[in-house]
C-alpha cells in the first residue's frame, strides 16, 4: 500500500486560527472532513490517518510552530519510512494573488521560514507542494502582521471556495502524481 504525508503548516493556538499564514491547517483541516478521520495529538504534529482507496493517507499539523515545521516532517517521513517524493506540504504564498493555489514538485523557501526549516531538516528542496496565494497587500515593513493578521470577510468568502479545490488537488497528488495533478489544477484560475 503506498503512504504518503499531508503536511499543513501553520502555528498552533487560537490567536493563529484562520489567520493567512494558517492557509495549510486549514487546507489539511478540510481534507480531513472530506475523509471523514480527526486529529489527534501526536508527536511534534497533529496528526490525522486514512486508508483510502488503497492508499495510507498520514494529515499531519505540525505542533513545533511554523520556524520548526522541519522537526515534525523529518520524523513523521521516518517514522512512516517515506521517500521525499510522497510527501506533500501545503503553504502560504504572499507572492500569488489571494487564492491562486499551484502544486510544485519542488522549489526555493521563497523566504518561508516553514519551508526553510523543512529544506534543513530533509537536506533537500526536492519535496512537493500546494502554495495557496494569500496576496501581499501590506505596507512596507508590515509583511509580519499581514501573514498572521486573519483574512478580511472578502478575502475569507474566496478562500473557502478555494480550499475544497486544493483538497481535490491533493487527493490527485496522492492518486495521479504530481504531474498530472499540476496539469489538472496549476492553470485554475
Amino acid at each position: 500500500m503506498s503512504k504518503y504525508l499531508i503536511v499543513g503548516l501553520g502555528n498552533i493556538g487560537e490567536e493563529y486560527k484562520h489567520t493567512r499564514h494558517n492557509i495549510g491547517f486549514d487546507i489539511v483541516d478540510n481534507l480531513s472532513q472530506k475523509l471523514d478521520i480527526s486529529f489527534s495529538s501526536d508527536r511534534l504534529a497533529d496528526v490525522a490517518e486514512a486508508k483510502y482507496k488503497g492508499r495510507q493517507l498520514t494529515l499531519i499539523k505540525p505542533t513545533t510552530y511554523m520556524n520548526l515545521s522541519g522537526k515534525a516532517v523529518l520524523y513523521w517521513k521516518n517514522f512512516l519510512k517515506l521517500s521525499v517524493e510522497n510527501i506533500l506540504v501545503v503553504v502560504d504564498e504572499i507572492a500569488f494573488p489571494l487564492g491562486q493555489f499551484k502544486l510544485h514538485p519542488k522549489g526555493s523557501n521563497g523566504g518561508h521560514n516553514g519551508l526553510k526549516s523543512i529544506e534543513e531538516s530533509l537536506q533537500t528542496i526536492h519535496y512537493p507542494r500546494l502554495r495557496f496565494g494569500i496576496g501581499n497587500h501590506f505596507p512596507k515593513g508590515k509583511q509580519v502582521e499581514y501573514v498572521l493578521g486573519k483574512w478580511k470577510e472578502e478575502e475569507w468568502k474566496i478562500v473557502q471556495e478555494k480550499i475544497p479545490l486544493c483538497s481535490e488537488a491533493i487527493l490527485c497528488f496522492v492518486f495521479e502524481g504530481i504531474q498530472n495533478a499540476m496539469n489538472k489544477f496549476n492553470s485554475l484560475k
